[in-house]
Formats: C-alpha cells, structure tokens, sequence
C-alpha cells in the first residue's frame, strides 16, 4: 500500500470510488434508457388509455360494465383470491424449510420451485389437459363422479395456482437465507415452541418480503393468459377472465371494449407498479444494513 493512501480502521468499508466518466457518455446513456422506456413502456401505455376512452366515458362505462366483461372481471377476482393464499402459505413454508434445514433434496426442490419459470404457460395448460382432459389419465374417473376441472373453474385456478407459485418463495428464500436463524435458535432457547417462534420472530421479519411477493402473485394470477387460455375453454360468461376477454374482444373486432377491460389490466399493473416500490423502500429500510453484511 503506498504511504499517500488512507489506511481502512477496523470495521469501516472503503468508500465507493465515482466512476468518473466524459459527461456525453453519461448523458447518451440516459437518453438511451429514456427512450427505451419511452418507446416500450409510456407509449403503449398511453395508447391503450386513449383508445379506451376514445369513443368517449358512456361507451367506456358500457364496455366494463357489461355482462360478459362483469363476469370476466369476477372469475379474475376469484381465480387470485383462491391461488394467492395457495401460494402464500406454500412459498412460507417451502423458504422456511430450505433456509431452516438441511434434508435429502434439497437442491431438487429448489430447482422444482424455478420450473414455472422455464416452461412455457401453454406447456403448463396442456400439462392439466394430459391429466384431466376426456382422454386423459384421471378423465373417465372424472367423467363417471360427474367432476369437472377443465373448461370450468377448478382448472383455471390449478393452472393460475403452478405458474405463480415460485413467486412468493422466490422473495423470501435469499431475505430468510441474509437473516440467519440466529434469533429463532435464541427464541426456542428461551422456551418458545415452533408457533410462536414463527408468529413472533420469523413473521414480523419477513413481513415486507412477504407482502412483496404476494403482490408480485397477485398481478400474475391476474394477467395470466397462456395457461388459462388452454383450459378454459374460452366459455363466454363463464370461463373467461380479464385477459381472456381482451382477446375475444378484439378478435371481433370490438377496439373500444378490448382496449376498456385491457385499461383494467393497465391499472392494476400502475397500482402494483406503486406498492411495489412503496415495499422495496421499506424493505431497504429494514434490511438494508442486514443485505450490505451479507
């Protein structure tokens, strides 16, 4: 080290040195990425906006307000509102047992956790149709007890359910894993059964990195289409969520009302968009000294 540097005292980090760059390559690169998002992001968004409202409010009003649209927007509702739970306690158990325990298959499960990620949503509806469809392995059983999966609610929730999964797991597995299990070992030291360890140690550390990844499940279950599509059956009034009925809409050639229920879509995208960063904020307010040790 030479005599003109500053020494490190124990227990400091060396100060982050400014990348000291020409000034038109910094702005060239800010430009480059405005108007990336520009020309991918804020214009697409605006148009769906503006041929939505482009026949005026009382043909936007009608175009979401009508049978098959309230219908749609029903189905979404209830598809989410049965997966994310689903997904809620698999992803806080799944992360509790990987960064908690060591067990045979470990690795396996994590690499199970990723499939929804590298396998295609159509690829993952045909999956269900293998199994539960009228020449498929359950189909004659399910045919005789008069149950129906496919072209009916259960199968679009099942299909929602595998491509959203790996969401909430995926957040809290690398925050529990920056954790440690140091203060859950202190609390069953003191007496605390598995419950209450959980409930007051494990829970309120990971509240944010929970709440984030179920917002994150949220607005998938919400805007999934693939899946969804291939099981459905595309039934009108029935089997049709909010992307579904985009698709329909437009394919009749009915702009303003695809553009109305994509408008939806558009919002609950800007709203998911806005908690999200309210949580990463509040996520590098409490672990943002924790993430900078590990």
């Amino acid at each position: 080290m030479s005599a003109s540097a500053t020494p490190i005292r124990r227990g400091e980090l060396p100060q982050r040195q400014d990348v000291l760059e020409p000034r038109w390559v910094r702005f060239a690169l800010i430009a480059l990425a405005l108007t990336f998002l520009t020309l991918f992001l804020f214009v697409p968004l605006a148009a769906v906006f503006t041929e939505a409202l482009k026949k005026g409010w009382n043909v936007y009003a009608s175009a979401i307000l009508e049978d098959d649209a309230i219908s749609a927007i029903k189905l979404t509702l209830l598809t989410a509102v049965i997966a994310v739970p689903f997904n809620l306690v698999f992803g806080v158990a799944a992360s509790w047992a990987i960064t908690k325990f060591e067990f045979r298959g470990k690795s396996l499960l994590l690499t199970l956790i990723d499939l929804p990620f590298s396998v295609s949503p159509v690829i993952s509806g045909l999956i269900y149709v293998l199994l539960f469809g009228a020449q498929g392995w359950f189909g004659e059983w399910l045919a005789a007890h008069d149950v129906k999966i496919l072209f009916a609610v259960p199968g679009i929730v099942l299909a929602t359910v595998f491509i959203t999964f790996p969401f909430v797991a995926r957040e809290l597995i690398p925050l529990m894993q920056a954790q440690g299990s140091e203060e859950e070992e202190a609390a069953v030291v003191l007496g605390a059964n598995g419950w209450q360890t959980f409930f007051r140690v494990t829970l309120p550390n990971i509240k944010w990195g929970l709440l984030y990844g179920v917002i994150l499940c949220n607005a998938r279950a919400m805007g999934e289409f693939g899946a969804v599509s291939v099981v459905s059956g595309h039934i009108r009034g029935e089997t049709n969520t909010m992307p579904l009925q985009v698709e329909i809409l437009y394919n009749e050639y009915n702009f303003a009302a695809a553009f109305a229920v994509a408008s939806l879509l558009a919002l609950l995208a800007l709203v998911t968009l806005a908690v999200k960063t309210f949580i990463e904020w509040r996520l590098h307010e409490n672990y943002g000294d924790d993430a900078k040790e590990h």
